[in-house]
Formats: C-alpha cells, structure tokens, sequence
C-alpha cells in the first residue's frame, strides 16, 4: 500500500509543472507607444516617435525573474511632427535609418524592485551596435478586454548615451529618453 501510495505521489508531482511559467504576450501596436525626447541645443528638447514597431514580452507576476521582452524598431518610421527635421535626425550624421532601420532591445533579466516595479536589463541594438542598458519599467494594469482577450500594460523608460552606440554627439545633445508603453494581449 505505502509502495502505491508512494508512486501515486511521485507521478502526480512530475506531471506537475515545478515552476510557474510566464504568460507570453504579443503587443498590440494600436495601443503601445515608443517615445523619445532629445534636447536640442541644451535649451529645449525634440519629441517625437517610432511609428513603427512590434515586440512580444513574457510576464509572471508570482516568478517574475521568468519574465522577458523583445522591442523592434523601424528607425525609418521616426516621426517629429516635422518633415524637414525628420529627414534631417534619419539622415547620416545621426541615425542613418538607411543604413541602420531597426533597432532591437532584448532583455536579459527582469528583477522586481522594492516599490513593486521592475528593473529590465538587456542589450540595445541602435545604430549598428548593441550596448547593455537597463530601463526602468513598471506594469500598468492586468485584466480581461471586452473582446474576451486578456492584457497586460507595461511602461518604461531608458537612456540611450548616443556616443555609447557611435552617434554623432553634439552640445547637449549626448543622450535620448525612450518612454516605451506596452499593452500585450496574451496569446
């Protein structure tokens, strides 16, 4: 008996996953954004956006070390609300998006921090290099859509030191603020 009880005990644990597994993600773009703001000359700052972009990230509020993400970027689709200066930031003194059109973060690690946000680290590729970079990020909200899906709103921020990724520095201009906000409908 104790012989049956024991392999009834031992099959159920190994039919049972040990740990938990992230819940993957696909982002929908129509409600996800990728921001970013530069100063300019060191008395303002340009804003604008990628409109182009897709990712997918992994999350598991109970493991969430189990956790990823993937962002790629089409550095063509670079919208300042300017033609003109558009041109100009894609050209080849700055991002070269002829030469370069996507950017890629990967994260490498997610740990949650104290206040109950996340540190994400990871590798950017930006401009033909790939640097590691941490952002800041935090989950917005979780929960059941109208169209029986289920989301997951993250946020983040990251500082990108242009002359890290070989981009051609000028005055105040040495660092760009990315503001990533990710809505994932889970698949």
């Amino acid at each position: 008996m104790k012989k049956v009880l024991f392999a009834s005990a031992l099959s159920a644990a190994i039919a049972l996953p040990m740990t938990a597994t992230a819940a993957d993600y696909k982002v929908d773009t129509t409600h996800a954004f990728v921001n970013f703001k530069v100063s300019h000359l060191g008395y303002s700052f340009i804003q604008g956006r990628f409109n182009t972009f897709d990712g997918k990230f992994s999350y598991d509020e109970k493991n969430v070390a189990a956790s990823s993400v993937t962002i790629n970027v089409d550095t063509t689709s670079l919208d300042s609300n300017h033609a003109e200066r558009d041109k100009h930031l894609k050209g080849d003194n700055y991002i070269d998006a002829g030469k370069f059109s996507t950017a890629k973060f990967v994260s490498t690690g997610v740990a949650e921090k104290a206040d109950g946000g996340l540190t994400i680290t990871g590798n950017m590729t930006f401009h033909g290099m790939t640097k590691p970079v941490v952002v800041d990020a935090k989950v917005i909200g979780q929960g059941d859509d109208p169209w029986g899906n289920y989301r997951t709103g993250l946020e983040g921020t990251m500082r990108l030191e242009l002359a890290d990724f070989g981009m051609n520095v000028k005055g105040a201009s040495t660092y760009a603020d990315l503001d990533i906000v990710l809505e994932g409908i889970r698949q």
